[in-house]
Order: structure tokens, then sequence, then C-alpha cells
């Protein structure tokens, strides 16, 4: 039986190379300048991102610096505010001590008025048969004033009587 014919049965000359390492070698060129494509794309790609990137990430530290300083200043203005709110609480306390006090003596006038109204009001009811006294002096008043009035009309009615006679009598008199 006859064998077929391989690769290994054939007679290798020598500078030529068999099929397969050929193969290997054009595969290989490929693979390189594919290789070197890549990393050209790859350079490009990431020329293309430092653009972008620097320039983001120098914002990036400015906004955050300045981010720092707006959370610096307000901590700071919290501080100053807490202060300002601790001086006016103590003198809210304070004052309100002072109304307290100021309470407590309103209350003790207001006791001590109302005795003196309750005095006022026991006076009151002294003077109520001082009022009927009064009353019957009033009543006294305008009888006197009624009898001065008839003596009046009467002096005048007298003075009128008199007056003529005594004038013809003081006309023969000699003083």
């Amino acid at each position: 039986m006859a064998h077929p014919k391989s690769d290994s049965d054939t007679p290798k000359r020598p500078g030529t190379e068999p099929d397969g390492l050929q193969d290997d070698a054009t595969d290989s060129q490929a693979n390189a300048f594919a290789m070197d494509r890549l990393s050209q794309a790859f350079e490009n790609s990431a020329r293309r991102w430092e653009l972008i990137v620097y320039p983001s990430l120098f914002a990036f530290i400015i906004l955050a610096a300045y981010g720092f300083y707006l959370v610096f200043s307000l901590a700071k203005d919290v501080h100053y505010l807490a202060i300002s709110v601790d001086s006016n609480m103590t003198v809210l306390a304070s004052n309100m001590q002072s109304i307290s006090d100021n309470m407590g003596q309103i209350s003790s006038n207001v006791r001590t008025m109302t005795v003196g109204v309750d005095s006022m009001a026991r006076d009151v009811s002294v003077l109520e048969p001082m009022l009927t006294t009064m009353q019957g002096m009033d009543q006294s008043m305008q009888s006197m004033t009624y009898t001065t009035a008839n003596m009046r009309d009467d002096l005048g009615i007298m003075n009128r009587n008199i007056g003529r006679p005594m004038h013809f009598i003081n006309s023969f008199m000699p003083w």
C-alpha cells in the first residue's frame, strides 16, 4: 500500500521555508501593523482625552477650592451667629428675670390696691348716713333761701311804705 505524501516527506531545499512558517511571518507582520495602528489610535484618543480631562481637572480643582472657601465662610458665619444668639439669649434671660421681678411687684401692688378699694367701699357705706344728713341740710338751705327771699320782698314793700312819708318829713327837718 502506498502512503500518501505528506509535507514531512518532501525534501527540504535550503533557503526555502515551509508554507506554515511563511504564513506565521505574514500574520506577525499584520499583527505588528495592527498593534501599531492600535497604539496610534490609543495615542490620538489619549491626546483628545488630555484636551478634555486636564482642563476639567483644573476646573474641578478650582471649584473644589471655591467650595472649601464657601464652606469655611459658612462655618465662620455660623460661629458668629452662635455667639450672637448666645449673647442675645443671655440678655433675654436677664430681661425675663427683671420682668418676673416686676410682675411680682405688680401683683403685690394689685393686692394693696384691692385692700384700698375694699377700705373705700367700707368708707362709702359709712358715708351713706352723711348723705342723708347732707340731703336734710340741702332742704334746710332751700327753705332758708325761700324765707330770705320773702324777707327781702317784705323789706322792699316796707321801704316803699315808709320812704314817702319820711321824704315829706325830711323836708321839714333842719338837719
